[in-house]
């Protein structure tokens, strides 16, 4: 049977907080995705299916309608942009900021700064906002150990409760964004899906309000 509604989710921490939502929207997943080697999940609506991708391949399965709708970090559309989706709902979970850290007492003194980060796009653009010229150094993770290294003099990265930052002699300096999962829309899906798009929206919302209730 083809899909009605085929709906991309972040595998991790976003896809713990989302599933909740989902199940009070009336969508549970007929097998559990901890256990099972499955990629895609029938659920308990008849004609919805849940698609388990990485959080920066939810963006593409929606905007090429592979997908009709994705729950995805704000960080990961601020990154690789928003084209082609709507974004209808703050589903207010996996919340956490997006910030630049550097060591303890840093202060900007050369008259470049060296920053590692995986958001290169969205350093680039925060610090030429500010009119700091940044060498943007790409990394793919364990951002604390760049200046440990010397090898850059900030990071841009995600902050939760900044236990690493501490553990590794860095603190947070300034907030870039403040971040949450966000529900994405297909544009075209809106119009040619327009019940089942709307219907699921109402839904979620319902959800979050009942989530922040309790």
């Amino acid at each position: 049977m083809t899909a009605e509604l085929t709906i991309a989710l972040t595998k991790g921490r976003i896809l713990k907080e989302t599933l909740p939502l989902l199940a009070r929207a009336g969508i549970e997943p007929l097998d559990d995705p901890d256990t099972s080697r499955k990629l895609i999940f029938e659920t308990t609506r008849p004609g919805t299916r849940l698609v388990l991708l990485r959080g920066t391949d939810v963006p593409t399965y929606v905007r090429h309608g592979a997908a009709d709708a994705g729950v995805v970090g704000k960080d990961i559309l601020l990154e690789h942009g928003a084209e082609g989706l709507y974004e209808p709902l703050d589903l207010q979970i996996a919340r956490c900021r997006l910030m630049t850290a550097g060591p303890v007492g840093w202060q900007p003194g050369a008259p470049r700064v060296r920053v590692a980060t995986k958001f290169t796009n969205v350093a680039r653009r925060f610090f030429a906002e500010r009119g700091v010229h940044a060498d943007i150094i790409k990394l793919y993770g364990a951002m604390e150990l760049a200046p440990m290294m010397n090898l850059a003099d900030l990071i841009v990265d995600i902050v939760d409760t900044g236990n690493t930052l501490r553990a590794n002699g860095m603190e947070p300096l300034e907030e870039i964004a403040d971040v949450s999962s966000r529900l994405v829309v297909n544009k075209a899906a809106m119009r040619s899906r327009h019940s089942a798009i709307v219907n699921l929206v109402d839904e979620l919302t319902r959800a979050v309000s009942e989530g922040i209730a309790a």
